[in-house]
């Protein structure tokens, strides 16, 4: 018996438009982005946002802010619903992030760092995930201010993976943990 797998037309998504988008319950998850200096990427980060109704994304020293039709070729939007800010220094987002008691995460290939899919999710508490430039990564003044480091596991012959589908991979883990009722 063959299966029906009809594609989706746009407007049988169901998806929110922005004012319920702005008014509905966000994933108690914050990204920041450290000197992220590929534009495609932001917008990447903020259309992956969208989907998991992320709470905020700040945006940190020479991460380009919207509006830009570089961001924009990627966000789709994305830059309307989710809630930023621009940063000058990630330490101090971190730092005030950290004294609100939100639980802040470095995404980067570091000492004691501990696995994705080896981490406790504390779904009791806000957390904040941070993803570094596409070359340095998370800068090591950041990371010694963070809770915890996470590392996501890779077995192929590449060094890193890249900004966008990090986010993704990591932004979808968290979701799961932070949504379930």
């Amino acid at each position: 018996m063959k299966h029906s797998n009809r594609k989706l037309k746009n407007s049988e998504l169901n998806r929110k438009e922005i004012p319920a988008f702005k008014q509905a319950k966000k994933t108690p998850l914050t990204v920041i982005l450290d000197d992220v200096r590929s534009l495609n990427n932001v917008g990447s980060v903020f259309r992956t946002s969208d989907a998991f109704l992320i709470e905020k994304i700040y945006l940190c020293g020479i991460t380009a802010v919207p509006p830009h039709k570089d961001i924009q070729k990627t966000a789709l939007g994305a830059t309307e619903s989710v809630d930023w800010k621009y940063a000058e220094n990630a330490k101090d987002v971190v730092n005030q992030l950290k004294a609100a008691g939100i639980q802040i995460w470095a995404i980067e290939q570091a000492e004691n760092a501990q696995m994705l899919n080896d981490v406790h999710i504390d779904s009791s508490k806000k957390h904040a995930v941070v993803f570094g430039n596409e070359v340095k990564g998370v800068s090591q003044e950041v990371i010694d201010v963070c809770d915890g480091v996470i590392e996501i596991p890779q077995l192929g012959t590449k060094h890193s993976l890249n900004i966008a589908v990090s986010a993704g991979v990591v932004l979808w883990d968290f979701f799961k943990v932070l949504t379930t009722d």
